[in-house]
C-alpha cells in the first residue's frame, strides 16, 4: 500500500516511483531486527536503573533540542511543527522514542511502588505518583510545544492507563475520567463557537478549523479531510482495485503517511479497511491478554502500555481520516510510511513477545513442579 500510495507523489518530486517503498523496506528490516533483539534480551535488563534513566535523559535532551531548533531556526519546521531531527538520509522523530521511554519508565516505577499505591490514603498515594507523573508531564509539555497535539495526547493516554493499572483506587479513576470527558466536551463546543472560517492563519489552527468546516476550507486546511471523504466514497464496499486510486494523483497531500487508510479504502474498499484494522485489533487484544495473564506487575504494565499506544494511535488516525477527530498527523501503526514509528513499534512488539515467552516458561515450570 505504501508503494501504491506513494509512487505518483514520488514521480512528481522527480524521484523513482519505488523510492518510498525501498526506504520503508529498510525500516521494516531494522524494525524486525529490533523486535528480535528485544525478544531475546533478558527482560530484567529493561528494568535496570541506568538503562531506563539514560533513555529518558536522551529523550528529554532530544525534545529540548527540538524546542531550541524551533526558536532559533523556524525555517526548519515542517507543516508548522519542529518534530524531526535530520540524520543524513533519515529523519529521527524523538516523539516515537518518547512513547517507548515512557512505557519503560512508568512500568518500572509503578511496578516497584504498586503495593504502596494500593494501600495508602490519597495524600500519601500522591507522594508515590507525583514524581513520575511530573517527569511524564515534562515530556508531554515538550511535545505540545513542537507543537504536536496528537503525540501529546498519545503520551497522556499512556500515562493515564499505566497510572490506573498501577493500583489506583477505582473511585479516583472514575473521577478523573468524568473530569476529562467534561473538559473535552467543553473544549469541543468552545472551539466550535470561537473558530470561524478565515479567522486564524496558524497551520495548527487551520487544521482544527478544518475539523469543523472541512468543505468551507477545502482549498486550505480542509483539503486532506475533504479528499479523504472523496476517497472513501469512491472506494465503496469493495474498492476500485489495487493501484487505481484517484485521490493519490495529486489531490490528497502525502497520501502514504497519515492518510494511507483513505487510499486503502479507495482501492480495497471498506472490506480492505476492516481487514487491516482487524489485524491491528487482534494484535492489541493478544497483547492485553498476555498482560492480564502475567503474574508480574512489571510485565503487565509493559503490555498495557504497548496496547494503549497501539490502540490510541490507531483510534486517532482512523478518527482523523473519517472526520470524527481533528487531524493530528498521527500515523497508522505498521501501515503508514515512517521509519521512527516502524522501528519503535517493532521493538514494542518484541518486548511483548519477550513477556509472553517468559510467561509460558514460568507456567511450564509450575506444571513440572506440580
Amino acid at each position: 500500500m505504501i508503494y501504491s500510495a506513494s509512487s505518483n507523489a514520488a514521480l512528481l518530486q522527480g524521484l523513482s516511483n519505488i523510492v518510498y517503498l525501498k526506504r520503508q523496506l529498510i525500516y521494516v528490516v531494522i524494525g524486525l531486527f529490533g523486535c528480535f533483539l528485544f525478544y531475546l534480551l533478558k527482560i530484567d535488563m529493561l528494568k535496570r536503573k541506568l538503562f531506563v534513566q539514560d533513555f529518558v535523559v536522551v529523550v528529554l535532551a532530544l525534545l529540548f533540542y527540538l524546542l531550541l531548533k524551533r526558536h532559533f531556526d523556524p525555517q526548519s519546521m515542517v507543516n508548522g511543527a519542529s518534530a524531526w531531527i535530520p540524520l543524513g538520509p533519515i529523519h529521527l522523530q524523538p516523539l516515537e522514542l518518547a512513547k517507548l521511554a515512557l512505557i519503560l519508565y512508568l512500568a518500572k516505577v509503578f511496578s516497584a511502588r504498586s503495593l504502596r499505591i494500593r494501600r495508602q490514603r490519597l495524600k500519601l498515594m500522591m507522594r508515590e505518583l507525583f514524581p513520575p507523573i511530573l517527569l511524564a508531564g515534562l515530556i508531554i509539555l515538550l511535545t505540545l510545544l513542537q507543537p504536536d497535539l496528537g503525540g501529546a495526547a498519545i503520551l497522556a493516554s499512556i500515562v493515564f492507563l499505566l497510572t490506573f493499572s498501577s493500583g489506583l483506587d477505582m473511585k479516583y479513576v472514575l473521577a478523573i475520567v468524568l473530569a476529562l470527558i467534561a473538559l473535552f466536551a467543553a473544549a469541543y463546543f468552545y472551539f466550535k463557537h470561537q473558530l470561524n472560517v478565515g479567522s486564524h492563519s496558524s497551520y495548527k489552527l487551520k487544521r482544527l478549523m478544518a475539523f469543523y468546516h472541512p468543505f468551507e476550507l477545502e482549498k486550505t486546511g480542509g483539503i486532506q479531510l475533504v479528499n479523504s471523504y472523496y476517497a472513501i466514497n469512491n472506494g465503496g464496499l469493495f474498492g476500485r482495485g489495487l493501484g487505481n486510486s484517484i485521490q493519490k494523483l495529486g489531490y490528497l497531500p502525502e497520501p502514504y503517511t497519515d492518510f494511507i487508510l483513505s487510499i486503502i479504502s479507495e482501492e480495497l474498499g471498506i472490506i480492505g479497511v476492516i481487514f487491516v484494522l482487524a489485524l491491528i485489533f487482534v494484535l492489541i487484544v493478544r497483547i492485553v491478554y498476555v498482560g492480564v495473564k502475567a503474574n508480574n506487575v512489571y510485565w503487565t504494565l509493559l503490555c498495557y502500555g504497548v496496547a494503549t499506544l497501539l490502540f490510541v494511535q490507531t483510534a486517532f488516525n482512523v478518527g482523523g481520516v473519517v472526520g470524527l477527530l481533528p487531524i493530528t498527523g498521527v500515523t497508522l501503526p505498521f501501515i503508514s510510511y515512517g521509519g521512527s514509528s516502524q522501528i519503535v513499534l517493532s521493538i514494542c512488539v518484541g518486548i511483548c513477545l519477550n513477556v509472553s515467552v517468559n510467561l509460558k516458561r514460568e507456567q511450564t515450570m509450575e506444571i513440572k513442579e506440580g
